[in-house]
């Protein structure tokens, strides 16, 4: 699930419009409206995109994009090793 919150702090913070984050990042204004309110899940590809435009660390971005994820792996005690 996405840290809605975070991310539209992040897009504040950023000081560019939607509409201007929409033409860096390749993502229709429409589509970016909808994604941001949550009505949407965001592709891999625009998750890079906004990556880049917002200038977000990998962290801020897995916090944002990827944090039910991550959370839920450490608390069950998931291991990326293989057996």
């Amino acid at each position: 699930m996405i840290n809605l919150a975070m991310l539209n702090k992040k897009i504040k913070d950023s000081g560019m419009t939607i509409v201007a984050i929409s033409a860096k990042s390749g993502i229709l204004r429409e589509t970016l409206y909808n994604k941001i309110n949550g009505n949407v899940d965001f592709k891999a590809s625009e998750i890079l995109s906004l990556s880049k435009v917002l200038r977000l660390s990998n962290s801020e971005r897995d916090k944002i994009f990827f944090a039910n994820e991550s959370e839920s792996d450490s608390t069950n005690g998931k291991s990326n090793n293989a057996s």
